[in-house]
């Protein structure tokens, strides 16, 4: 392997010019350029310290203390005089010459205590005006004069042009709902999947807990939602992903798609070395904390925590738990680029510090896919080919290899470039033929060709179509969406192609010479093979267990549904339990996520989809036993339903996190409850979630005009081996899309046959509406 390794090596390490070659030059510009961080990184802090207030409020509050201190009004000779009397312990002299610096001494004092009155003042009374959750649960055109007035307070209070954390200090911790109102809610959405007697149980059982258990571990709760940022994200995070031992491919990581059917270029190597190029200035846009807090209705803030570990960051195994860990910004200026096989370090900066231009990385990834071609037949290429299927094996088994086989030598020294990159892209030789096939290899790959433990993977085609992977314990998918609709607006408002498909300069910049990529060598020996083998193995079986499907509706789309004054989300959910009941001719339990973004620290909470009135109308719609008027009626009231219920997660009123927390406390103080046990452990046969989309401003309008420029978004695997993983998106007025996940190994189920339900359902649906609205004519 060494000489190998030296035979590979000489081509690739570029010689250093004379500055470089210079250690005082070299020193001297990272000295400037670590300064130059700090300054921002310090500044940054200062601004986030100070939000909702300003330096400008700061420059008023002190000309406002000089104006007293010198005024002779009568309105402020009291506050004169005390501030005067204060003065005497400077033990500056009165006379002329002295006055003026004993003023300018006490305004900023007194300026500087009573800003930061004010700052405090002004940070929990709009802590206080975002705990109201009031507006969302009123339409924007017939808001109360409570909500109105309360919008009047919030634009009064609220800081202007926050920066990417301003708000996080400002944001309420989450509150824990009411016990009793959890287990009533919980009760309700259990009641159409289980017997009389196996209801009348979970009542029992719930009475029981109430009265006994729940009490203390309740009072806990509360006591832990004053002291922490969130009372339940750190343990969701711990039990939930950390400590799960299941894999991460498939069961964990989810994937998303580029472009419908445009795409920018035909070019592999130039969409590679444009996206790259975008996704690190989106990083650098994100470490100078210049990226807009997002905030609804440019008012209501939201907890942008997540983003701080969307670079660098990679979920390391262990034994018993997982651990995140993230590398500093300065540790992260590379990439790793991955070439059948053969994995490349890249230096995104030149020596200058500025980022590679978009025409610079699409000449690096010309190179990579020059050098991979010429080395893939050599020992060393082959040594490491398939060493990121490990990363797809069960966390315990992955952790034990890790711990023998990849910490010492060169092998260390490789994966630390690995874990500190700032993501990973992976340069394809194969090309799928239609979003399916696309989507399937994003989610699962060919066993090798995600390192799954990054936070990001992207993968180019041949065709020039790409896709991320991406783990999901750090993030909840809207951030990566974000990142994802960062690029595909540049791409889609941007001048970054000639006419001919290839990268261009970015104007008005110079760039310096760069460092060439290196090729990444792993040592790999007779056992660690075995372990790749088996790990390719197990992780293929896994990829041909998938049965995904995706598909596009374009009979009609949300547009139709406002129409028919229905929420979107709730006429797909409905249609959801339609479809499933008519695939399985029985109900299940349904998760849908919704964002609990509003608090600090928030992530997400479950919509229990499934209720009695969602089952009212679909029993209405099989038994075809009542009217159209009637099942009409049935549809909007389910949907209303679920509207609240989706409301409810949001305002932190939701029933699963409570719950889990509570679970967690009874496993803590070794208090075991049935009730919990058995609450906790129901199967989630249907999981759903909707993409979300739109999050920037500046992403152009998506219309029937530019549908091919829509993203599909993107999907998972399913959450139980019995039950589906279902995933849509609305990207405009008259189109969705569906990803639809199961296994194969499941007789009872098949996405396709599940995919034809959901068309047949969105198909009565949309008849039953049209059928009631012409009756009305």
């Amino acid at each position: 392997m060494a000489e190998a390794r030296s035979a590979v090596g000489e081509p690739i390490v570029p010689e250093l010019d004379e500055d470089e070659a210079s250690s005082y030059l070299a020193a001297l510009k990272e000295f400037r350029r670590s300064t130059i961080r700090r300054f921002f990184r310090t500044r940054n802090q200062i601004k986030n310290g100070m939000w909702p207030t300003s330096w400008w409020n700061l420059g008023v509050t002190v000309a406002l203390v000089s104006m007293v201190i010198v005024s002779d009004l009568d309105i402020f000779k009291c506050i004169n005089r005390r501030l005067w009397a204060f003065g005497e312990y400077f033990y500056i002299s009165n006379t002329p010459q002295y006055l003026y610096v004993k003023v300018v001494i006490l305004s900023w004092l007194f300026g500087i205590f009573f800003f930061i009155i004010v700052l405090y003042v002004r940070r929990y009374l709009l802590r206080l005006l975002l705990a109201y959750k009031g507006w969302l649960y009123e339409p924007p055109a017939k808001q109360s004069w409570i909500t109105l007035l309360w919008g009047a307070c919030m634009r009064l209070v609220t800081g202007s042009s926050p920066s990417t954390y301003s708000c996080q200090q400002s944001l309420p911790r989450m509150p824990v709902p009411c016990l009793r109102a959890t287990i009533r809610k919980f009760m309700k959405s259990i009641k159409p999947l289980v017997s009389q007697e196996e209801y009348d149980q979970f009542k029992k059982e719930g009475l029981e807990f109430e009265q006994k258990v729940a009490p203390k571990l309740q009072n806990f709760l509360h006591l832990k939602s004053w002291w922490s940022q969130n009372y339940v994200t750190d343990w969701w995070e711990k039990y939930v992903y950390l400590m799960n031992r299941s894999p991460v491919h498939i069961n964990c990581n989810y994937y998303g798609l580029d472009n419908f059917k445009w795409k920018p270029t035909t070019f592999q190597c130039a969409r590679a070395g444009a996206i790259t190029h975008m996704i690190m200035c989106f990083k650098r846009i994100l470490e100078r904390e210049q990226l807009p807090a997002m905030r609804i209705r440019n008012t209501i803030s939201v907890c942008m925590s997540q983003y701080e570990r969307a670079f660098g960051t990679t979920r390391v195994p262990g034994e018993e738990i997982d651990e995140l860990v993230q590398a500093h910004s300065s540790q992260s200026k590379h990439i790793i680029v991955l070439r059948k096989g053969i994995y490349y370090k890249v230096d995104m900066m030149d020596k200058e510090g500025q980022l590679l231009s978009p025409k610079a990385m699409e000449g690096i990834m010309e190179w990579i896919i020059k050098d991979a071609d010429t080395h893939q037949d050599s020992e060393t290429a082959k040594a490491g080919e398939h060493i990121a299927s490990l990363t797809g094996l069960k966390r315990a088994d992955w952790a034990k290899i890790r711990q023998e086989h990849l910490l010492e030598g060169v092998n260390k020294e490789t994966l630390e470039k690995v874990e500190k990159a700032a993501f990973m892209v992976n340069l394809e030789t194969i090309s799928p033929e239609d979003i399916e096939q696309r989507s399937n290899y994003m989610l699962g790959g060919s066993g090798s060709s995600f390192w799954f433990d990054k936070s990001i993977s992207l993968c180019f085609f041949a065709d020039a179509r790409y896709g991320f992977n991406a783990e999901h314990s750090w993030a909840d998918a809207p951030v990566v969406a974000h990142i994802q609709e960062y690029c595909m607006t540049e791409e889609v408002l941007g001048d970054l192609y000639t006419e001919d498909g290839h990268c261009k300069d970015v104007p008005g910049v110079t760039q310096s010479s760069y460092k060439m990529p290196t090729m990444l060598i792993w040592e790999v020996n007779n056992q660690l093979s075995i372990h790749i083998e088996r790990a390719m193995t197990f992780v293929t079986e896994n990829n041909s267990d998938l049965d995904l499907r995706v598909r596009i509706h374009e009979v009609y789309g949300k547009g139709f549904m406002k129409k028919s004054k229905i929420s979107p989300d709730a006429y797909v959910q409905v249609a959801l339990q339609l479809a499933y009941y008519k695939d399985a001719k029985k109900f299940a339990l349904t998760y849908e996520a919704s964002m609990t973004r509003l608090y600090r620290m928030g992530r997400t909470e479950t919509v229990r989809s499934l209720t009695p009135e969602s089952c009212a109308f679909v029993k209405a719609m099989v038994e075809d036993n009542r009217s159209d008027e009637e099942k009409a009626r049935l549809l909007h009231e389910a949907a209303k339903v679920h509207v609240q219920l989706y409301k409810d997660a949001m305002s932190g009123r939701g029933v699963d996190r409570h719950m889990f927390a509570l679970y967690v406390l009874s496993k803590g103080f070794n208090q075991e409850s049935d009730f919990l046990h058995h609450a906790l452990t129901m199967p989630w046969t249907l999981s759903t979630s909707q993409t979300p989309q739109q999050q920037m401003s500046s992403s152009p309008r998506l219309d029937y005009a530019n549908r091919d420029k829509v993203c599909p978004g993107g999907g998972f695997g399913p959450v139980s081996d019995q039950g589906y993983g279902i995933s849509y998106m609305f990207p405009e007025d008259s189109m969705l899309f569906f990803h639809v996940s199961s296994k194969k190994s499941c007789p009872l189920t098949d996405s396709q046959r599940m995919q034809d339900n959901i068309f047949q359902a969105l198909a009565d649906m949309k008849q039953l509406l049209e059928n009631v609205e012409k009756s009305k004519t």
